[in-house]
């Protein structure tokens, strides 16, 4: 008996537990994940009908309705929620007119959330399309605007650096109270701009700040003829300025006149 115990205590020296351990929860995993795949596929089976039933747009679109994205969405199928196409969805969505950006979740059972990122607006640009904050251009009704726009011209291209210097020069004309509403950018590069008072600067292709600047420090010191209204200033000089008046009252009283 005591050697047969002793036998037994030989062996159990010289097996290798950690090893025998690790073998026997490497099998327990190996089980769990054989039982847990046969119960996702079970699950799957059980809910392959799962439809998206529920459409949720977070955001706060301002000119986006959310009838427009519905139908925006609806143009992907809808059929399995499993199987939606979430980048197909975000494509449509983005398509809208004032969307700039889009992201699509589904969320279980039968929920889709769309979260809509829109165009915000800061000038029309060449008359018909809008532009943003990043010099982005794109079109959309102009008529849903809630605020006035100034309009800036330019060739394509010229996006960025039109609405730059229209910043710019917006700012500097604001030191005498003049409000910049509008800017021409040639396709020679020559710049104009137009003030709410209906005054125009031409500026030229040329250091254009500083001659803003020359108008900003002439302006208090020009004389104005009697009834007479600035109209344009011309300051594609190397020194100096040239301006033209228009006088309201005696055009008026012409069209008295003639009619």
């Amino acid at each position: 008996m005591r050697a047969l115990f002793e036998k037994a205590q030989v062996v159990n020296s010289q097996l290798n537990w950690q090893k025998i351990l690790s073998v026997g929860f490497f099998l327990l995993v190996a089980g769990l994940l054989v039982r847990g795949g046969y119960w996702v596929s079970d699950w799957l089976v059980e809910n392959q009908d799962a439809q998206i039933k529920k459409i949720v747009v977070l955001g706060k679109p301002k000119y986006t309705t959310d009838k427009a994205v519905i139908a925006a969405i609806k143009q992907v199928d809808l059929s399995s929620y499993f199987q939606l196409n979430v980048k197909a969805v975000q494509r449509s969505v983005q398509g809208l007119p004032w969307v700039a950006t889009v992201s699509v979740r589904k969320q279980w059972p039968d929920k889709l959330q769309v979260y809509i990122v829109e165009h915000k607006p800061v000038a029309i640009w060449n008359s018909d399309l809008l532009l943003n904050a990043k010099g982005q251009v794109f079109q959309a009704d102009n008529e849903a605007l809630q605020a006035y726009l100034p309009q800036l011209y330019g060739p394509e291209g010229s996006e960025i650096e039109a609405w730059q210097a229209f910043l710019q020069f917006k700012d500097m004309l604001a030191v005498n109270d003049f409000n910049l509403v509008s800017l021409a950018l040639s396709e020679r590069f020559a710049w104009q701009l137009w003030l709410e008072e209906g005054v125009r600067l031409n500026l030229g292709r040329e250091e254009k700040a500083r001659r803003v600047q020359r108008f900003i420090d002439v302006y208090p010191s020009m004389q104005i003829p009697e009834g007479g209204v600035l109209d344009t200033v011309d300051l594609r000089y190397d020194t100096g300025l040239a301006v033209s008046w228009k006088f309201p009252a005696q055009t008026e009283q012409q069209n008295k006149s003639e009619a």
